[in-house]
């Protein structure tokens, strides 16, 4: 039996005085049904222990008077500070509405059997998009057609869901400044301070460099046949330039610099370049050296990851060859950080050998930094240790509980999301693909406040280490390891107050010197205001 979300909430109490939160705590208050196996058991590493706060205990008060007030307690979720989002793809983030009115604006048409959209002029088996405009049926079809509207429940969301991104890519190559303004602006009515986003690069440039250059098992040798003449140096200036291009449509957009600037341009925003894990080999290591040398060209883009399904038959066949690749360009560009889609598998999607081993690969083959999904983890042979090294690596999961439950079907107890956190794994919640999921940040948040019991301490936490995770310069607010120790500023910061003027000369010169450290002070001075709301 389903566990019932509300009653989840409801349960979920704390002390009225100062008391102690635990992530064992957090799992003795989960419904049976999304407590991990007695299976699972293994050595997990030591939960943390941490007071919580007279003013945390009464924000947590109120949020679980608000079990049955749906619009408040969406109110409460919307206001709180979220930290960052980590795992973005742009042209799947953006609203299906302003998809359609920029097709419609560019003039484009739309196949009338397929909904995918099309350069004009409008012929035969077409409609121009701004017919959407003003009839309601077929704009409502294109909606359902390029997001996951309306898509029966019950049903695999898998090839539905990949599909939207060729019915909408028409528009999206054209306008990413557009489409990043529109992603800043929710971004930032979420509360939260910061994104990195995925984007391919130099595309075109890419496929065809890589078409001459060809493959090479020796990835030595294909790296220096790249660098040769200054092939890849080229695409390098031909990406910055796009995003030159870009930067000056968002700040349009957005009125960046004028009285009528918009939400999104405070936000702090940073690019992941994108490799086609189901391109040829030739291909992907082109787009990841691509990625990694621009990463530390270019401050505006902090590293690669790879995309397109894991599970097709290309992906599953070059996924070790891939590690190897991600492996060696770690070597030759150690500045660019990596993030890989990896674990984003279920049973029956594909056979059982499938299963064994993407994540232990992504985390000691290609040493990633995080792990995108990670969904498939209790499936894999010697999981145990992976999540143990995870732990002692500090390497994160990104976990978007929505599209893992449209692509995969996974959710609730079946969702690894626990183990993880029994095993002092990092967890950073996500969106994915929110404009093709239909869903926000807050929905993630209140999600896995729902079925999980999360009160609100565990839930600010969460807000916390997506910002101790994100690639960004400079020292961390935090001592130490803060999954294993819990957040504790660092010494120099420590008799600060959060959202009163910094008093030390010592913690001034810190802030000034790191950029994540100043995210980080920042959100905790809403977390502060936020609290104050709530006394």
């Amino acid at each position: 039996m389903k566990p019932n979300r509300r009653s989840a909430l409801r349960r979920r109490a704390v002390p009225a005085a100062l008391g102690t939160l635990s992530v064992l705590s957090l799992l003795s208050a989960l419904p049976a049904a999304a407590q991990p196996a007695a299976a699972d058991a293994g050595r997990p590493a030591q939960p943390v222990r941490r007071a919580v706060t007279p003013a945390e205990a009464r924000t947590d008060a109120a949020l679980r008077s608000l079990h049955d007030r749906p619009a408040a307690l969406r109110d409460f979720f919307r206001a709180m500070p979220k930290g960052g989002d980590l795992h973005n793809h742009l042209s799947g983030a953006v609203t299906t509405e302003y998809l359609i009115e920029l097709a419609a604006a560019d003039g484009l048409c739309i196949n009338t059997t397929t909904l995918a959209a099309a350069e004009p002029p409008c012929g035969t088996g077409t409609r121009p998009a701004a017919d959407a405009r003003t009839d309601r049926a077929f704009h409502d079809a294109i909606v359902r057609a390029w997001s996951m509207q309306d898509f029966p429940p019950g049903r695999n969301g898998h090839d539905h869901f990949f599909a939207t991104f060729d019915k909408f890519g028409e528009v999206t190559w054209r306008n990413r400044g557009k489409l990043l303004a529109d992603v800043a602006d929710t971004t930032v009515r979420n509360n939260q301070f910061y994104l990195e986003t995925m984007v391919t690069p130099a595309s075109d440039g890419a496929k065809k460099l890589a078409a001459e250059v060809g493959w090479d098992d020796d990835l030595a040798a294909l790296h220096r046949t790249l660098l040769a003449g200054g092939k890849l140096d080229k695409l390098v200036a031909d990406a910055r330039k796009e995003a030159d291009a870009g930067d000056t449509e968002f700040r349009a957009a957005e009125h960046c610099g004028t009285p009528k600037a918009r939400p999104g341009c405070g936000l702090t925003v940073r690019w992941i370049s994108q490799a086609n894990r189901g391109s040829s080999p030739e291909r992907t290591f082109t787009q990841l050296a691509l990625g990694m040398r621009l990463a530390e060209a270019d401050p505006r883009f902090v590293a690669v990851n790879l995309v397109q399904p894991e599970d097709w038959d290309s992906s599953l066949r070059n996924y070790s060859l891939q590690m190897r690749m991600v492996g060696y360009l770690r070597t030759q560009y150690p500045k660019a950080h990596v993030s890989l889609h990896a674990g984003e598998l279920w049973p029956g999607l594909v056979k059982p050998e499938a299963l064994k081993s993407h994540i232990e690969e992504a985390v000691d083959v290609a040493h990633t930094e995080r792990v995108g999904h990670g969904v498939d983890l209790r499936w894999e042979d010697d999981w145990r240790r992976t999540a143990r090294t995870m732990a002692k690596r500090r390497i994160a999961v990104e976990v978007p509980f929505s599209s893992n439950a449209q692509i995969l079907g996974v959710k609730g107890g079946d969702h690894p999301f626990t183990a993880y956190l029994r095993y002092g794994v990092p967890v950073v919640l996500s969106t994915d693909d929110p404009g093709v999921s239909r869903i926000d940040i807050t929905h993630e948040y209140q999600y896995a406040a729902e079925t999980y019991g999360l009160g609100y301490p565990e839930l600010k936490d969460l807000a916390r280490t997506s910002l101790e995770y994100a690639f960004l310069p400079g020292a961390s607010l935090w001592q130490g390891n803060p999954t294993a120790q819990g957040f504790h500023p660092v010494p120099v910061c420590r008799a600060e107050r959060p959202g009163l003027p910094v008093r030390g000369a010592g913690c001034r010169k810190f802030l000034g010197g790191s950029a994540k450290a100043q995210l980080e002070w920042r959100q905790e001075a809403a977390f502060a205001a936020f609290e104050r709301a709530h006394a």
